[in-house]
């Protein structure tokens, strides 16, 4: 049985999606297609409990995805960003600084628009 070989990809744009949530940031790098490269997440990088909802810990997310992303070649970055935490506008400050060029952003967050039906008032 020969065992086949990986060939590293030179990929030249990929598209981070940061997913900020009020417990994490989940930070996944793409290929246009949608196939995902790397991903990292603040749990990941060693944080627990209420340390993983920091801005830090957001920054200390896209390092580590970002040191994975420079082995496949990536130097352009179309971000999309989802969730309202404090990690994304940490990321994209990371990102920013490490050298990679910056296509575009896009926010994906979900806005309920009417929201959920409230409860019938209370009747004493």
């Amino acid at each position: 049985m020969i065992k086949k070989s990986k060939q590293q990809q030179k990929i030249k744009v990929g598209v981070a999606h940061i997913k900020s949530t009020f417990n994490n940031t989940i930070i996944t790098v793409t290929d246009l297609t949608g196939k995902t490269l790397c991903w990292s997440s603040a749990g990941n990088c060693g944080f627990k409990g209420s340390k993983k909802s920091t801005a830090f810990a957001g920054q200390a997310a896209a390092k580590d995805v970002s040191a994975k992303t420079k082995n496949f070649g990536i130097e352009k970055l179309n971000i999309i960003f989802s969730g309202q935490g404090d990690g994304k506008d940490s990321a994209l400050q990371y990102f920013y600084n490490s050298g990679f060029k910056i296509i575009s952003l896009k926010d994906q967050t979900n806005i309920p628009h009417n929201g959920c039906r409230s409860p019938k008032k209370r009747k004493l």
